[in-house]
């Protein structure tokens, strides 16, 4: 039996909000769900093989052998289950989300996806039930796609999962705060009444935000060739080394053109007067692109809002706030930041 969704829906989406809502400010209530951090995977089961797809609707069923081996081994009938790809490090005990590992998954060679899949093989979470036995689903209440989703799963054994779920707001508050140190990025908040809408914003999410003073050593020109793309920080560690931990983006046209003037006594000059560049970190999601940059003397400092640390580095691109002239470049350390306290990856998926 061939699945009922051809081509396969876009996954639908969350909106960003500051705060959990409480169950009853929405029509019909509210189930929350750890929010993952890892790929967006739609998994689609025709009865006979299986294929998964990115949140942009890219192939991803090559990366992951292990995951298509799980799949036709347990699921015992055609359908289309909306989820996330992560992979886990760590003992038993003492388990976390690995973002390196995942991302070192997409990779040109099948010898070493090959390997990589047993090396750090992936977990799928799964959440949402498009379409089940030949029938869409994608009209049906968020709660009647969700027991649908528990019963096709009921009997399904590592490395597949279900998401815990709840209607408790006060629960998944102490969700915010716990899962963070099993590497989860937040909690999102679903209607229960709404049927799926691809690629709307239905749901909502809060992540983790804080805030932390760093020092601009360099910018990036934008694509456009007008102004400041990016802004390049640094921390210092124990050893009073400065390190490269990220970048801010996402500047207004109209900022971007006022960070050129604010960034200018800051620039290092050449002996003939132009200014000093350097070569940026490359990563194979680079390869081609221009990662070269304007150098900044050590000296300024910004206040940047972020969500999480991913090793020593910010695992997103973070917001810039504001300048910091109060600060002193040396001020801005590691120590300041906050460290969640570790939590077990296991216990998420209890």
């Amino acid at each position: 039996m061939a699945s009922p969704l051809v081509p396969v829906p876009l996954p639908m989406l969350a909106k960003a909000v500051t705060a959990l809502p409480a169950a009853d400010t929405v029509a019909g209530g509210l189930g929350y769900e750890p929010k993952w951090d890892g790929f967006r995977g739609i998994v689609s089961f025709d009865g006979d093989s299986v294929e998964i797809s990115s949140r942009g609707a890219k192939p991803l069923t090559r990366y992951f052998p292990e995951l298509v081996e799980a799949f036709l081994s347990q699921l015992s009938e055609p359908c289309i289950i909306d989820g996330e790809i992560v992979v886990r490090k760590g003992a038993p005990g003492a388990e976390r989300l690995d973002w390196e590992a995942l991302s070192q998954r997409i990779h040109p060679a099948a010898s070493r996806i090959q390997s990589l899949s047993t090396e750090t093989p992936a977990s799928f979470i799964a959440f949402d039930l498009m379409g089940r036995g030949g029938t869409s689903l994608m009209e049906k209440p968020f709660s009647e796609r969700r027991r649908s989703l528990d019963e096709l799963l009921e009997t399904a054994v590592a490395p597949i999962h279900c998401s815990q779920l709840t209607r408790d707001v006060d629960v998944a508050r102490r969700w915010l705060v716990e899962f963070e140190g099993a590497g989860l990025d937040g909690v999102v908040a679903k209607p229960l009444s709404a049927s799926y809408a691809p690629g709307k914003r239905v749901m909502l999410k809060v992540k983790h935000h804080r805030t932390a003073d760093v020092v601009v050593i360099g910018y990036r020109i934008h694509a456009s060739g007008s102004g400041v793309g990016s802004l390049l920080l640094g921390l210092y560690d124990d050893s009073g080394e400065l390190r490269s931990v990220g970048g801010a983006t996402a500047f207004t046209t109209a900022r971007r053109l006022e960070l050129v003037n604010e960034l200018e006594s800051g620039v290092v000059r050449n002996p003939d007067g132009s200014a000093a560049t350097g070569e940026g970190e490359r990563s194979r999601f680079s390869a081609g692109k221009d990662v070269s940059f304007v150098r900044l003397e050590p000296t300024m400092v910004a206040e940047v809002r972020y969500d999480q640390m991913e090793g020593s580095r910010f695992r997103h691109t973070v917001q810039f706030d504001r300048w910091r002239p109060d600060r002193d470049a040396s001020s801005c350390t590691f120590e300041q930041l906050e460290t969640p306290a570790a939590y077990d990856f296991g216990a998420v998926l209890a």
